[in-house]
């Protein structure tokens, strides 16, 4: 594998992307793009000196839908093989661009990741016909696990954008056309995952900020329609987390489907098996019935 480096000009924003080319394979040509230029907000007027990057995995024929992917790993880590980058091989097989987002961890300030997934659904839309042969309008969110609550974050904390920007990416709206969210965490309060918790908000967090980033409570009619699927069995996270956000968005009058799986726990075996491939299976049936993606033929 080698990477190729080279910036683009945006305005007046400098991006650093890189293609990674997999040698001896001409399909495989994912694009690693920088989020911040080395200046990543912090949420309090603050800013690091770090980039974010997203990977864009292209099919070989896009359909025009692009998927924000969020790993999960407990807000501590990030599990970009399974919960990443295997998805977006999945997504391409199926037309569909999927973006690994490599989200910055908290460690307690609440703000990052939320920062990096809006950005990542702004720079998507702003390059997306250019670039990518997108369509605006079809720019969605997944994330499993923690990374189903940052998904869910995205979907429930969202701006359409600031017009009077001077970085022509803020200007763009932040608002995921559609969410799948997987074993996801959603509420930060005693339902939730106590370890994502701590990680995003802190070990002994206000309860302003607990209710701010309980997802269940932040569901209105702007909210964007949402696929869930979850394991009965699953202990670290419980399905409350699912059925609550699913009844949350019914009660608003969002399309909404939610998948009860009958086994797998947390990881669903491990991403394989028959709960794994059931709820690709209908995921990509919701899609194409959202008229999100084709009809499979």
């Amino acid at each position: 594998m080698r990477f190729i480096r080279f910036t683009v000009i945006f305005g007046f924003l400098v991006l650093s992307v890189d293609l990674v080319q997999a040698q001896g394979d001409k399909d495989a040509k994912p694009e690693r793009v920088g989020l911040w230029n080395k200046r990543a907000p912090l949420g309090d007027g603050k800013f690091e000196d770090k980039e974010v990057w997203i990977t864009v995995h292209q099919p070989k024929k896009p359909n025009g839908t692009a998927i924000v992917i969020c790993p999960g790993g407990g807000y501590g880590g990030l599990v970009t093989g399974a919960e990443g980058h295997g998805i977006a091989a999945w997504l391409n097989k199926h037309g569909i661009t999927g973006i690994v987002l490599e989200y910055r961890l908290p460690a307690g300030r609440s703000q990052v990741p939320l920062l990096d997934a809006q950005r990542a659904i702004r720079t998507v839309r702003a390059h997306a016909k250019v670039w990518w042969n997108l369509d605006t309008a079809n720019v969605g969110i997944m994330g499993f696990s923690a990374g189903g609550h940052l998904a869910s974050t995205a979907g429930t904390h969202f701006d359409m954008g600031d017009a009077d920007s001077k970085d022509p990416v803020q200007r763009l709206s932040c608002r995921p056309d559609f969410m799948i969210l997987v074993y996801p965490v959603i509420s930060m309060g005693d339902k939730g995952h106590g370890g994502s918790r701590n990680n995003l908000l802190g070990k002994n967090p206000d309860a302003k900020l607990v209710e701010l980033f309980s997802n269940e409570k932040q569901v209105t009619a702007k909210t964007p329609p949402t696929f869930l699927a979850h394991a009965k069995d699953d202990k670290p996270v419980p399905p409350v987390n699912s059925q609550m956000f699913h009844d949350a968005l019914r009660a608003n009058k969002v399309a909404a489907e939610y998948l009860e799986l009958a086994s797998g726990g947390h990881g669903l075996n491990g991403y394989k098996g028959p709960m794994w491939d059931a709820w690709q299976t209908r995921s990509l049936a919701w899609l194409a019935e959202m008229k999100l993606v084709p009809a499979a033929k």
